[in-house]
């Protein structure tokens, strides 16, 4: 089998891995970036809602807490130089019970200890004024003026490009099947049309969905400390008829994630989901993203909360999406992880999930650092 060397590979040509594939190209190190399909962000990057988040949800000092607001103005500042499509166009968090006003408060104080900017608590009276297709069961809202929306597709291509222009080399069709890491290298058997190792320096797994399964066929001290893979999927639906929102609408987030929330693209066509359907855990090496229309009915019925003139069959199936979480059903939701064997020549980036999108140029400055 042929040996061919180089000093940084990554895995994974989803946003993350595009993101610190393109920095650490830029910082002069030569990059190859292995993809196992033929096209980028074919997994988790292209199936979500394509949002910029605040970062007003995650613990304090959490890392998902810290890379999405340091990552929400990398990219704004990104998407303004390179004139990619996006609109800030702010969110309301609505509060449809007393119960969910309290854990409101609890969420604006949360805001503010993230250094969330731009965030105001509302009467349900203030938040019909700024919506008035709100329902009268609105008791309390918060308003997220930094949230916003944004063309991610665009995003990707312009990352790709910037890291080819920076003298990356991207691979496609590469599977890496297995690996070790040695006292001066990490090694990397790679299934392509002719199967060879690449020997790296420093290797980045940023392979999303795959990524601690793949971590795992990779001999080394890390191998201990991985943690067990869950995954979550989200169904999708879209709304048919006139938009009567200006803003993203979220419920209060639950365990799993932030509700059936209503989002809109930036041609103003409506959205509703995610849903959470916990996954088999050895469904990991093919995903079924079929979207059931009896759904509607679930989803209708969750959006009047907020949205009483929704109507069920104003709604179709869409898309979904699967989430890689480190924590199981029952569990509060678990933070990003960055595992890494002793040396740093491999760095394990695992459970990057919501906010992902938002943190990746984040994530791949703090990935850049690490590793030197």
């Amino acid at each position: 089998m042929s040996v061919y060397e180089t000093d940084v590979v990554v895995i994974g040509a989803g946003v993350i891995g595009l993101a610190c594939a393109r920095e650490l190209a830029l910082k002069g190190r030569e990059v190859v970036l292995l993809e196992r399909e033929s096209q980028i962000a074919t997994q988790t990057s292209s199936r979500n809602s394509e949002v910029i988040h605040a970062g007003l949800y995650y613990p304090t000092g959490s890392l998902k807490a810290r890379l999405c607001v340091a990552g929400r103005h990398l990219l704004y500042e990104y998407l303004e130089t390179r004139k990619i499509d996006h609109k800030k166009c702010g969110k309301l968090i609505v509060a449809a019970s007393a119960e969910e006003a309290e854990k409101l408060d609890a969420l604006h104080e949360r805001a503010i200890s993230n250094g969330v900017e731009g965030i105001e608590k509302l009467s349900g009276a203030a938040a019909r004024k700024l919506e008035p297709a709100l329902s009268d069961g609105i008791t309390k809202a918060l308003l997220s003026t930094q949230t916003g929306i944004f063309d991610s597709h665009s995003f990707c291509l312009s990352l790709l490009g910037d890291f080819e222009s920076a003298g990356g080399t991207f691979v496609r069709n590469a599977k890496v099947v297995s690996g070790q890491v040695t006292s001066d290298s990490v090694d990397l058997n790679i299934a392509a049309q002719e199967a060879y190792t690449l020997r790296a320096r420093t290797v980045i797994n940023a392979a999303g969905l795959h990524a601690i399964e793949l971590a795992s066929r990779i001999k080394g001290d890390h191998q201990p400390s991985l943690p067990q893979a869950h995954f979550a999927k989200g169904h999708y639906f879209s709304v048919s008829g006139k938009t009567p929102f200006r803003h993203l609408i979220y419920p209060m987030p639950n365990q799993a994630g932030l509700g059936i929330h209503l989002t809109l693209d930036l041609a103003g066509r409506v959205r509703l989901g995610p849903d959470v359907e916990w996954l088999n855990e050895s469904s990991s090496g093919s995903f079924d993203l079929y979207v059931p229309e009896a759904l509607n009915q679930t989803f209708a019925e969750a959006a009047r909360r907020y949205w009483p003139e929704l109507k069920t069959e104003q709604l179709s199936a869409d898309y979904s999406g699967i989430r890689p979480k480190i924590v199981g059903p029952g569990i509060a939701p678990g933070d990003f992880l960055i595992n890494t064997t002793r040396s740093k020549m491999l760095v394990n980036l695992i459970g990057i999930e919501s906010p992902g999108l938002t943190s990746s140029l984040a994530v791949s400055q703090s990935v850049s650092a690490l590793v030197g």
